[in-house]
């Protein structure tokens, strides 16, 4: 045996090894790749170069803004507006809150950026409301978590931010942000056709009626927070300023409208919403780190290029390639979280969509990549998302996760719509931006 394939061995085989133990992914990653540097006899100061360098982009910087920007629209109620803004426009008809729970998630994943987030924020709310007019726990859970998705896909999303730094930097943030946009919003319209012919079937009951004299204040009030979605979009997509510097100028909006607006934070909650922020900051960091490190030896065994041929060797027919990709992508996603992933499996996978014979554009591929790995969020034994919500629930995730088979059936559909119709990423940033022409 070569020192080359012991060290693919104790790379590979030691961080599946550790995950099965459940060590946390970051420490296996950075174990494993500690465990392969000594087989290979590379120096770890190589490695902590490579950690760094993984964390050390200006770029990354609007990571913290976006997570902090979560934080603060959590501890603001905002996601009370949106609820009720969803409402006044879907809640009158016959599954009305379902069809509030899909349009919420839609409104919220917009400004929060975050499946987690949505399904903290928007689930506390939605799915005791749902029990209580009648939904069965497993429907108003397995709702909230598919629709949560679509918090990584429409912008902004830090996801894409570390899909453009890991491709290359060559991948320009703000068209990967348009590109999200219609298939995040596609995937709510396939939720609310599901909800239509489920309510049909199982005779959900009607929503609330909002009153007219409370209307002009609800849409004030849903409106304000949209805001911070068009300040990102028309920001990045005009050129106006970078995805960072957007995300610092949409964090202070939401502040002020969280503190002086709604005053729905005070001084005194401001401690805790920083030290929440730094907490998911620390992790995502982390794993970006040692993902960094983590994909460096996956480079320097040649791993990626054995992956590649690998592939292109099993057909040429990029339609069934982009399948078997798809396939791949969505099993990795059921195991692992969505940020190492992206970090470790865009340099192998970019080459390969992007070969002559499949001709894909990076950015397209950007967002399959992330709409693959958001499933991921809501299947077991490791969706973030599925906890999350079947712990607000109350529900076991087994039986939630089996009852909630439609729900999976619907997001793979418009997934196989995204990957092989790319006009539907593509159309936006090539009409607002110029993309590609």
């Amino acid at each position: 045996m070569t020192t080359a394939t012991l060290a693919a061995i104790v790379l590979i085989g030691g961080f599946i090894a550790l995950m099965l133990l459940r060590v946390p992914v970051s420490f296996a990653m950075l174990l494993s790749t500690l465990g392969c540097a000594l087989v290979t006899g590379t120096n770890f100061s190589v490695l902590v170069r490579q950690m760094v360098d993984g964390v050390n982009n200006f770029s990354l910087l609007s990571i913290p803004f976006f997570i902090l920007m979560g934080e603060i629209m959590g501890a603001g109620g905002i996601s009370d507006k949106i609820i009720d803004l969803a409402n006044l426009a879907v809640g009158r008809f016959r599954g009305g809150l379902a069809y509030v729970n899909c349009l919420s998630s839609m409104f919220f994943g917009g400004i929060s950026g975050s499946a987690v987030a949505d399904v903290s924020s928007l689930g506390s709310v939605v799915i005791p409301m749902m029990k209580q007019q009648g939904y069965t726990d497993d429907f108003s859970v397995g709702l909230t978590v598919t629709t949560a998705c679509q918090g990584v896909l429409i912008p902004p999303s830090h996801n894409m931010v570390i899909y453009a730094l890991a491709a290359g930097g060559g991948v320009s943030i703000g068209s990967l942000f348009m590109a999200g946009a219609v298939p995040g919003i596609l995937l709510g319209c396939a939720m609310m056709a599901l909800c239509f012919f489920m309510g049909k079937k199982y005779n959900f009951p009607k929503g609330v009626t909002v009153p007219p004299e409370q209307k002009k204040s609800v849409i004030l009030r849903g409106i304000l927070p949209m805001l911070t979605l068009i300040i990102i979009l028309v920001g990045t997509g005009l050129g106006v300023f970078t995805a960072t510097e957007a995300s610092a100028i949409a964090c202070v909006y939401t502040m002020f409208l969280s503190m002086v607006v709604f005053r729905s934070v005070k001084l005194r909650d401001v401690g805790q919403i920083l030290k929440n922020s730094l907490k998911t900051l620390a992790i995502v960091m982390t794993l970006l780190a040692t993902a960094k490190a983590f994909a460096y030896m996956m480079t320097e065994l040649r791993i990626p290029a054995a992956i590649s041929n690998g592939l292109l060797s099993i057909t040429d027919n990029k339609y069934i390639l982009l399948l078997i990709i798809n396939v791949m992508l969505l099993l990795l996603g059921c195991f692992m979280d969505m940020a190492p992933l992206i970090t470790i499996m865009t340099p192998i996978l970019v080459p390969v969509v992007t070969n002559p014979a499949i001709g894909m554009d990076p950015v397209h591929f950007g967002v399959v990549m992330i709409f693959n790995l958001a499933v991921g969020l809501c299947t077991p034994p490791v969706g973030s998302a599925l906890f999350v919500g079947c712990a607000i629930g109350k529900t076991p995730i087994e039986r939630t996760a089996k009852n909630m088979m439609p729900l999976y059936l619907t997001m793979v559909i418009v997934l196989m719509l995204v990957t092989y119709i790319p006009d539907v990423s593509l159309l936006l940033p090539r009409l607002l931006m110029g993309y590609g022409a």
